[in-house]
């Protein structure tokens, strides 16, 4: 618990000294405006080549760069802003960014907006439009359709700060972390429709010193993810629902794969979503682990499933069938309140080659239809203190 309050921190100081880094030099920034290079505020006229023409001007400027798009809607397609730039960029984004309403337009990337090899870089502002409706009826209908564009994607890109991101209706996952180093995400907020597939708030993997905090997520699918190879991820101020709930996982897809370490959740709210939080991993061989993790101070609203981990994760009816290889422990759940929307709100399915290790259970009150709710454990060790609603089947 002392290494979790020591990275929790280190992830604040690291925070304060990104956010002062890149705004320090912000006065002396020369100034790119996407206007100038030929973009149009109409919604209707494709502004990609003039984004990225801007992009190209600023990321070769050798003085702080501050790219500015004004207020109005600028139609978009796939755009990849790449570096490595020769001094950090500033993007302030005052409009609205619009997708193609032909899904077909943004190809098979997988990208709708791709930042990628940046050392140096703050996104502020934006409202995106990723017009996924029209894909989602494709993959509903059964048709062959493209790949699904995520809306915005950074990969390899190191001290990074997103704040107050707006991004509606994506093809596929909201905002992607990938690969980066020391990052910053503050007040975003992310929504697609319930039954939208795969709309993933935020997806974190392979990145390390991440901090999230004031985000409000409404999605098809988990609010957060978070993938092999993520480390010292802060989550503070949370809110989910619709959606999947804050998962970990799904893990153990691949033999060899990184493992998960030294994340913590704090102050959230889970509102009507499928899980809260989840640790998932498919039951077949794999190097992976999961260890250090903190969930603590959560509110659960006629959630599905409050608490669980399932190690045998399988959404298709392909599946392994084997025993899970990743390792899960030292889990802490502490003060989680609420109310549970089925009758088990516990429910902790561990790997029986891998028994889960270092369970903590401390002060639990969930409830179903102000009842008594119940509580599950298979392979599984730990310690169980404070209030317990319901009672804990973690075993020491």
């Amino acid at each position: 618990m002392a290494m979790i309050i020591n990275h929790c921190a280190t992830l604040l100081l690291i925070s304060l000294f990104l956010l002062i880094s890149l705004f320090g030099l912000s006065n002396a920034a020369a100034t790119y405006n996407v206007m100038k290079y030929g973009a149009k505020a109409d919604g209707i006229t494709d502004s990609t080549q003039a984004f990225l023409k801007t992009w190209a001007a600023a990321c070769s400027s050798r003085q702080t760069a501050f790219i500015y798009v004004p207020k109005g809607r600028f139609l978009l397609k796939a755009a990849v802003f790449r570096g490595p730039c020769k001094s950090r960029v500033l993007v302030q984004i005052d409009g609205t960014l619009i997708a193609p309403t032909d899904y077909r337009a943004l190809g098979n990337s997988g990208y709708w907006i791709l930042f990628i090899k940046i050392n140096g870089l703050g996104v502020y502002g934006a409202k995106l439009d990723g017009k996924g409706a029209g894909l989602w009826a494709c993959r509903k209908s059964g048709k062959s359709c493209p790949v699904a564009a995520r809306s915005i994607t950074f990969n390899w890109v190191n001290n990074l700060v997103i704040s107050d991101l707006v991004s509606i209706n994506s093809q596929e996952t909201h905002l992607v972390i990938n690969s980066c180093k020391i990052v910053v995400v503050r007040n975003v907020k992310l929504s697609a429709p319930a039954d939208s597939p795969n709309t993933d708030g935020i997806h974190v993997q392979g990145s390390t010193w991440v901090t999230i905090t004031g985000a409000t997520l409404m999605t098809g699918d988990d609010c957060v993810s978070i993938g092999p190879g993520t480390k010292h991820l802060h989550m503070n101020k949370i809110m989910c629902g619709p959606g999947h709930g804050v998962s970990i996982g799904s893990l153990g897809k691949d033999v060899k794969e990184a493992g998960v370490e030294d994340v913590t959740l704090t102050n959230a709210v889970f509102s009507g979503s499928d899980n809260g939080v989840r640790i998932k991993t498919w039951a077949r061989a794999s190097t992976g682990f999961v260890t250090n993790i903190l969930f603590q101070n959560i509110v659960m609203r006629n959630v599905k499933n409050p608490v669980i981990i399932d190690q045998n994760y399988c959404p298709s009816k392909n599946c392994p069938n084997q025993s899970s290889g990743v390792k899960i422990s030292q889990v802490t759940y502490k003060n989680i309140q609420g109310t549970s929307a089925t009758a088990e709100a516990v429910t902790f399915d561990c790997s029986p080659s891998n028994p889960c290790r270092g369970i903590k259970l401390q002060d639990i009150k969930l409830t179903y239809l102000n009842k008594v709710a119940t509580s599950s454990c298979n392979n599984i060790d730990g310690t169980s203190t404070g209030v317990l609603m319901p009672q804990s089947c973690v075993r020491s």
